[in-house]
């Protein structure tokens, strides 16, 4: 049986993630075996395993950081919102159907087969389990028959941590609302808080820290700085899509669909000197880029109709005459089509004409295409012609089947990669992750613009990730109390 700590937060975006990123870092440098456990994640995030599963984005990450392969069993319930009142429920790794919230919460307990055997699976082949919690475990609403939480804890009998934000405002009374809120059982299961992204002077917090530990009867484990650190995001509350303004001699807009799923795509792009990367939803703020990225979404249709009826839709087919390039990724590429159909009711039905921007259409049907995808590109024209021939890696997660006029060169089921009149599409996820296709990238549009390609620095994107879990497990290691968490969770100190 393998070591295993919990990690809860006070709310969401807490930290938990970046916690468990970093614990499972510190773990696998010591020389242990480490695997990431979330019972069930909600998120447009997403990954598809070797093997073809889909599992959420952030247990792909601490996969990585733990250098570990991604598994499914790390993550055996997923949730991709498909509406307001609805998401996408996935099982081990496969789509099950769609399910409005309401009928979810009376559902939820039927997966708990699935989600121990998950468990059990990590427990018999890792030294360490590191299971992440989702919200908070005082969300009285949701405590009933609750399976990621601290009904997860009590079916893996596992110690757990409590994490609160301070940089938002009222830690104390976070995590001393969450404990006062919990019944005695659970709070007895909290071995330490961890209070984090913490800014100045860590003496003037020990007051309020003392009477912390006297309130709630729990130790404080260690208070973890804010740091600027730069890993693959969680969800939509990402502090990226605050970013608006253009500072490079680059600009690159994405646009900010209110369904966008994996916009950690972009996310190589941020740091190439001489580039800025920007999120965009109101069309005052889309100003003049020389590059539009139109990313992935849960539903197509739907942000499609956004971008059309706030103006969006109009302003990139407008900056695309006047030369700006376009790219869409997943249901992006979709949107640039000539139409959009789900017949199905797959996402919510419904058939939209598309942007008109490439010679596609795109029909959903039944079967979700989740798979690891590698090869090279072929011929590509326009701007980015020096793509052509370039190996990448990647996945593709999507339900749409893509094609085109035949006499129509620009969709390759290949390659699924397309390139006309600089208006470019792609179904894969991560293709800018691929050895320097991203650098080739902005330095020909700095070229294109006669720019000063010198000033775009090259970089290595792997060891870029790599330096930053480092930098992630050194800062708890420096600021957490590790001998406390290891004998919480029974390993010889």
């Amino acid at each position: 049986m393998a070591y295993k700590i919990m990690v809860q937060g006070t709310m969401s975006n807490a930290g938990k993630s970046l916690v468990v990123t970093g614990l499972a870092r510190l773990f696998a440098r010591e020389g242990y075996n480490v695997a990431p456990f979330k019972s069930q994640n909600m998120a447009l995030n997403s990954y598809i395993t070797k093997d073809g599963f889909e599992i959420g984005r952030a247990q792909a990450v601490q996969a990585e950081a733990a250098g570990v392969l991604p598994e499914v069993y790390m993550n055996p319930v997923l949730l991709k919102p498909v509406s307001d009142m609805g998401s996408q429920v996935i099982v081990n790794g496969k789509a099950v159907c769609n399910m409005k919230a309401k009928d979810y919460f009376q559902y939820k307990t039927k997966l708990i087969p699935d989600i121990m055997a998950a468990f059990n699976y990590l427990d018999n082949k890792f030294d360490i389990v590191i299971i992440e919690g989702a919200g908070s475990p005082a969300e009285i609403n949701l405590k009933e028959n609750d399976i990621v939480n601290m009904g997860l804890a009590k079916m893996t009998d596992a110690p757990v941590l409590l994490v609160g934000d301070i940089d938002r405002g009222g830690v104390f009374a976070q995590v001393y609302g969450t404990v006062a809120l919990l019944e005695e059982d659970e709070r007895s299961r909290i071995k330490g808080i961890l209070i984090n992204k913490f800014r100045g002077d860590k003496s003037i917090l020990e007051p309020g820290i003392k009477m912390l530990e006297d309130k709630c009867s729990k130790p404080v484990y260690g208070v973890i700085p804010y740091i600027n650190i730069d890993i693959d995001d969680e969800d939509s509350l990402s502090e990226r899509f605050s970013n608006n303004q253009c500072t490079g001699i680059v600009d690159i807009a994405v646009i900010k669909l209110p369904r966008i799923s994996n916009f950690t795509d972009f996310n190589v792009f941020e740091n190439f000197g001489g580039v800025s990367l920007r999120y965009v939803d109101k069309v005052k703020d889309l100003g003049e880029p020389d590059i539009i990225f139109i990313p992935g979404t849960k539903n197509t249709i739907k942000d499609l109709m956004w971008m059309r009826q706030n103006g969006i839709e109009a302003l990139i087919k407008k900056a695309n005459s006047k030369g700006c390039i376009i790219f869409g990724i997943c249901g992006g590429y979709q949107m640039l089509g000539n139409l959009v159909s789900d017949p199905y009711n797959i996402e919510e039905g419904g058939t939209a004409r598309g942007m008109g921007l490439i010679n596609i259409n795109t029909i959903f049907g039944n079967e979700k295409k989740t798979v690891q995808t590698s090869g090279k590109l072929q011929r590509i024209n326009g701007v980015f012609e020096e793509l052509s021939g370039k190996e990448y890696n990647g996945y593709e997660i999507h339900i749409g089947i893509t094609g085109s006029n035949k006499d129509e060169d620009v969709y390759n089921p290949v390659n699924t990669y397309s390139g006309h009149n600089n208006v470019y599409g792609s179904y894969i996820h991560g293709l800018f992750d691929s050895g320097d296709i991203a650098y080739t990238m902005v330095k020909a549009i700095a070229v294109r613009k006669g720019a000063d390609v010198d000033k775009i620095n090259n970089y290595n994107y792997k060891e870029y990730k790599e330096k930053q879990y480092d930098i992630l497990a050194d800062t708890i290691r420096e600021n957490v109390d590790m001998d406390k968490i290891c004998k919480c969770m029974g390993i010889p100190v």
